[in-house]
């Protein structure tokens, strides 16, 4: 046996769970035994992206773990990284335009 930690966060609360799974065990079958999805409801582990310290993984169903691996469960996304930086681009610019001209 060896022990991983499953991961899920929102905006305002994380839950981390420890669990002891079989040597060879995948990062799906970790999440489904740590029972997480019983907290979340929104989590589907059949869909999911998930990944292990922050990378990210292709297939959880073969992924396997090694003993300490934190196992990650991924939300969408609320907007669109590279959309949100051009937006604060843009606004610093007319910021920096508006101050010249006074």
């Amino acid at each position: 046996m060896i022990t991983v930690e499953v991961a899920y966060a929102l905006p305002h609360e994380q839950k981390i769970v420890a669990v002891q799974v079989e040597v060879g065990s995948t990062a799906y079958e970790a999440v489904i035994k740590s029972r997480i999805a019983e907290q979340f409801s929104q989590i589907d582990p059949e869909s999911d992206p998930m990944g292990v310290f922050g990378k990210a993984i292709r297939d959880p169903k073969s992924e396997v773990l090694k003993a300490g691996d934190r196992i990650e469960i991924y939300r969408p996304l609320i907007a669109d990284p590279k959309e949100a930086r051009a937006k604060r681009a843009a606004k610093l610019k007319a910021e920096k335009e508006k101050e010249a001209k006074e």
